[in-house]
């Protein structure tokens, strides 16, 4: 089951609750199928939110093709078919936006600003208040830090891991590439991945990414050392 339907249930079970309580005779037991579900929440978010600032309810809420898959085989309990995994991926591929002027790598230092940061996107934000990337959230990458998540893998050394000691020799063009297409839209790489599209979503802009991937690959970086 995923987040939209566990919320639809809460609801759902909270409408029961209230109507056993005022002796309305509500059934105790909640049975609904996936489409069901759908169609529920989408009432109970047409209904119950509103745009708030710079948030809006249309992008808050918005599923695309790779969500609405990733969903229905989170609900039936089982990962995507090979093939539409494949179809997804290259659907995720073809949104990325490669730099301009092929300048990969930014400000290393602005990029541990960015994975040190979890603000931004909120309502009570201005729209031109820059985003974080929260990537201490799901990743190590400083040996320094004592709190980070775990649900990503450990990005400490990950340049140096990967043999890139200069980013910009030809031997580390790959590498490079897939690091900033991973960090612009991870389902382009992992049809499913919990990952945030960051560049493909609007989190970070095109020199934010840039700086992330500095934070990862340059040999200066704290990240290699």
């Amino acid at each position: 089951m995923n987040r939209k339907h566990v919320f639809a249930l809460s609801l759902v079970a909270a409408v029961v609750v209230a109507g056993c309580a005022a002796g309305g005779g509500a059934s105790s037991s909640v049975s609904m199928t996936s489409a069901e579900l759908d169609a529920l929440t989408r009432k109970i978010v047409n209904e119950s939110f509103h745009d708030k600032g710079i948030v809006k309810v249309k992008t808050a809420f918005a599923d695309d093709e790779t969500l609405k898959a990733c969903n229905a085989a989170d609900v039936a309990g089982k990962p995507l078919d090979e093939a539409t995994a494949k179809r997804l991926e290259a659907l995720n591929l073809q949104t990325i936006k490669w730099p301009t002027g092929g300048k990969y790598l930014g400000d290393w230092k602005e990029g541990e600003k960015l994975a040190q940061s979890g603000r931004g996107m909120t309502w009570t934000d201005d729209a031109k208040t820059p985003n974080g990337g929260n990537c201490y959230n799901c990743h190590q990458i400083d040996k320094k830090e004592i709190s980070f998540g775990t649900i990503g893998p450990s990005l400490y050394h990950y340049g140096k891991l990967r043999g890139v000691s200069d980013p910009n020799s030809p031997q580390s063009k790959a590498i490079v590439k897939y690091t900033w297409g991973k960090i612009w839209n991870a389902k382009a790489y992992n049809a499913c991945s919990n990952m945030p599209r960051a560049g493909h979503m609007g989190i970070l802009t095109e020199k934010q990414v840039a700086d992330v991937v500095a934070l990862l690959l340059d040999p200066k970086s704290p990240v290699n050392q």
